[in-house]
C-alpha cells in the first residue's frame, strides 16, 4: 500500500464521443487504406481483420489505462478510501470502473467474433460489411458508457485538486468550530495560503501546509542540520451534531481525524465572534 498517492498523474478521461473520433481516426491512419476487388480473398480478409484487431487493441489499451490509473478503494489507505466515499459515493465509483472493465471485455469479445467470421468472408463486399459491423458494434458500446466516461472525468478533476497527504507522516490537524481562526493560524505556521473570510465554512476542503522541525543536533552532520517534514492540515469547521446531520464539508474533517496518525490542535474563539459561545465550542 503506497503512502502517498499522486492523483494529479491520472490521465484525462475523454468523453465517449471524443474517444470514438480518436480511435476511428487512428485506425484509419495506422492501417492500410487501399484494397482492390481483384486481390486474393486471403489478402482481403487479412486487410479487414487487421482493422478490427487494431481498433480493438486501441480501445482495450485506453480502457485498461483508465481502470489502472484510478485508485482502487480496497488498495488505498483508509483515509483516502473514506474521503473518496464521502466525495464521490463508493458504489457509484465502483460501478463506473466496473462498466469500463465490462466494456473492455465486451469489445474483446466482439473483435474475436468478427475475426472468426471474417474467415468465411468470400468476397470484398462481405468482408467489408463484417468489418463495418464489428467497428459499429464496438463504437456503439462506447456510446452506451457515456455517463461513466463523464462521471470518471469529473472524479479525476476533483482528485487532481485533493491535497497530497502522507497518512504515515507526523501530522498536526487544526480543528474546531467554523470561523475560529484555523486558516489564519495555518497561514502563520506554514507556507500555505488558505482563504480567510469573516464568515463560517470558508474552508470547504482539507488544506495541507508544511512545517520544518529541526531534529536534535546528534542526528545532524558536522555543518548541516537535518529537517523532518511535518504536515499541518487545516480542516473545515465542525459543528456539534450527529454524523447523520453532518454535511460533506464537515465529513472531510471527520475522516482526517479518524484515519490520520496525528496530533490534534483544537482551536477555540474565546471572543465568541465566531457566533458560538465558549460552552458550545467545548
Amino acid at each position: 500500500m503506497p503512502a502517498i498517492y499522486n492523483f494529479k498523474k491520472i490521465t484525462v478521461v475523454p468523453s465517449a464521443a471524443d474517444l470514438k473520433e480518436i480511435v476511428l481516426s487512428k485506425t484509419q491512419r495506422k492501417t492500410p487504406t487501399v484494397i482492390r476487388r481483384h486481390f486474393a480473398i486471403s489478402r482481403i480478409r487479412s486487410f479487414y481483420t487487421r482493422k478490427i484487431k487494431f481498433l480493438q487493441q486501441v480501445l482495450h489499451d485506453k480502457l485498461t489505462q483508465i481502470i489502472d490509473e484510478f485508485p482502487k478503494m480496497e488498495e488505498v489507505h483508509p483515509f483516502y478510501a473514506d474521503l473518496m466515499n464521502i466525495l464521490y459515493d463508493k458504489d457509484h465509483y465502483k460501478i463506473a470502473l466496473g462498466q469500463m472493465n465490462m466494456g473492455r471485455h465486451l469489445i474483446d469479445g466482439i473483435a474475436r467474433e468478427y475475426v472468426r467470421l471474417m474467415k468465411y468472408g468470400d468476397s470484398l463486399y462481405r468482408c467489408k460489411m463484417l468489418k463495418r459491423a464489428a467497428l459499429g458494434r464496438m463504437v456503439k458500446l462506447l456510446k452506451r458508457q457515456k455517463s461513466s466516461f463523464d462521471y470518471l472525468e469529473q472524479v479525476r478533476q476533483h482528485l487532481s485538486r485533493l491535497p497530497t497527504i502522507d497518512p504515515n507522516t507526523r501530522t498536526l490537524i487544526l480543528c474546531g468550530f467554523p470561523n475560529v481562526g484555523k486558516s489564519s493560524l495555518m497561514n502563520l505556521l506554514t507556507r500555505a495560503d488558505v482563504e480567510v473570510q469573516p464568515y463560517a465554512f470558508t474552508t470547504k476542503a482539507l488544506y495541507v501546509g508544511h512545517l520544518d522541525y529541526k531534529y536534535l543536533r546528534w542526528q545532524a552532520s558536522a555543518n548541516t542540520d537535518r529537517f523532518s517534514e511535518r504536515f499541518v492540515i487545516d480542516t473545515p469547521g465542525i459543528l456539534d451534531q450527529s454524523l447523520e446531520e453532518r454535511n460533506t464539508i464537515e465529513m472531510q474533517a471527520i475522516t482526517a481525524l479518524a484515519h490520520l496518525r496525528a496530533a490534534v490542535l483544537f482551536i477555540m474563539d474565546i471572543s465568541e465572534t465566531c457566533d458560538h459561545t465558549i460552552e458550545e465550542q467545548v
